[in-house]
C-alpha cells in the first residue's frame, strides 16, 4: 500500500503458519462455510498451502536481489517472471504492459492475465500490486495480495467452469510511488474498454499479523458478494477507511468503474472494540512491520490470508462462473 502517514515503530514477530487472529467468537469454523458462502454457485477453497509456496518464492526472488522487490529492480522483473511462468503454464492469455509514461524510470511492467472463456463484454476484474518498498522483501505488502490472487486464477485454470463473464487479472507496478501502474493502465483504456469493465475488485495487505477485516466501498453492489462471505463466517467487516484512496482500486472508481475489496490494515492502530470482536492487540498498528525490513514470511497471518482468499473465489464465482 501506498504510504501516507508514518509508521509507528512496533514490532511483532508471528510465525508463519500460526496467524496471531483467533476465530471470531461466534465465527463458525472456516472448514465448514455456511450455506450462504457455498451456495449453488460452489466456489472452490483456496489451499493456502499453496499462497504460502508462492511468499516463499517472492521471499527468495527479494533475497537474491538486494532484500527488495521495487519497482525499478530485478527484484520486480524476477517476481514478474514468477506469476508470468505459473499463468501461461495455467493456459492465461498473459500480457506485459510496460509502463511508458507516469512511472518511476525504470519501472517494470504491469501483468495482465486473462481467462480465455466468458463473455468478453462482461468483464470482472481482480488485481493486487506486486511491486514493493526498498527497505524489506514486502511479504504483506503485497505479497500477500499477490500470492491470493495467483493461486486464484490457478484454482480457476484448474477447475475450469463453464464462465458466464470474462475474468481478468492484474499484478500491478510501481504502487508504491503513486499508484502508477495501475493509473497508466487505466489511462490506456478506450471508453469502451472501461465501460465493459463490470467491477474490479484490488487486494492490498490482506495478512496483516494484528489485522482487522475491512472491504473497499462496503455498502456498495460491487461489495456485496465479498461482504457476505466473511459475514458468513461472522466477521463483521468494516469499511476500509484507512486505505481509501491509496492503493489500485482508486484509479478505477475515478473513472467510474464501480470498485471493492478486501484488506487487513496497514499503519492505523487497532480500536479496543476491533480487539474485542477479532482479537489482536488494541492501540498497535494493524501492520507493526508495514514499510519495513521486517515484513518478512514471519509477518504473515495465515487466517487472514486463507479467509481473503475464499472470499475472492466466492466473489469470482458468484460473478463470473455460469
Amino acid at each position: 500500500m501506498r504510504r501516507r502517514f508514518a509508521v509507528a515503530s512496533f514490532s511483532l514477530a508471528v510465525v508463519l503458519g500460526c496467524g496471531t487472529l483467533p476465530a471470531a467468537a461466534a465465527a463458525p469454523a472456516d472448514a465448514s462455510r455456511s450455506a450462504l458462502a457455498v451456495d449453488a454457485l460452489a466456489a472452490p477453497d483456496v489451499d493456502v498451502t499453496k499462497m504460502r509456496a508462492h511468499l516463499s518464492e517472492l521471499s527468495a526472488i527479494a533475497g537474491r536481489n538486494g532484500g527488495n522487490r521495487r519497482s525499478t529492480t530485478q527484484g520486480y522483473r524476477d517476481s514478474v517472471a514468477y506469476v508470468k511462468g505459473k499463468l501461461q503454464a495455467a493456459g492465461y492469455t498473459v500480457t506485459e504492459q510496460p509502463c511508458t509514461s507516469g512511472c518511476t524510470s525504470g519501472a517494470g511492467p504491469n501483468l495482465i492475465a486473462e481467462w480465455p472463456r466468458g463473455d468478453t463484454n462482461n468483464v470482472y476484474m481482480f488485481g493486487a500490486h506486486l511491486d514493493g518498498v526498498s527497505a524489506g522483501p514486502g511479504m504483506n505488502d503485497n505479497g500477500s495480495g499477490s500470492a491470493a490472487l495467483l493461486e486464484n486464477a490457478l484454482t480457476l485454470a484448474q477447475q475450469n467452469p463453464t464462465m458466464r463473464n470474462r475474468v481478468r487479472f492484474a499484478w500491478w507496478t510501481d504502487e508504491e510511488q503513486g499508484l502508477n501502474g495501475s493509473k497508466f493502465y487505466v489511462r490506456s483504456l478506450s471508453s469502451t474498454q472501461r465501460s465493459k469493465i463490470r467491477a474490479y475488485y484490488n487486494f492490498d495487505m490482506v495478512a496483516s499479523t494484528n489485522g482487522g477485516y475491512f472491504i473497499n466501498r462496503i455498502t456498495s453492489s460491487a461489495a456485496a458478494p465479498m461482504k457476505a462471505y466473511w459475514d458468513s463466517l461472522g466477521l463483521r467487516p468494516e469499511e476500509n477507511t484507512e486505505g481509501a484512496g491509496r492503493s489500485d482500486d482508486y484509479p478505477f472508481e475515478q473513472v467510474g468503474i464501480p470498485t471493492s475489496g478486501y484488506a487487513m490494515g496497514a499503519s492505523a492502530r487497532k480500536t479496543s472494540a476491533q480487539a474485542t470482536k477479532w482479537g489482536g492487540t488494541a492501540g498497535s498498528a494493524y501492520d507493526p512491520c508495514y514499510h519495513r525490513s521486517c515484513d518478512t514470511l514471519t509477518n504473515i497471518d495465515t487466517i487472514g490470508l486463507n479467509r481473503a482468499a475464499d472470499g475472492i473465489a466466492h466473489t469470482l464465482w458468484q460473478q463470473a462462473v455460469s
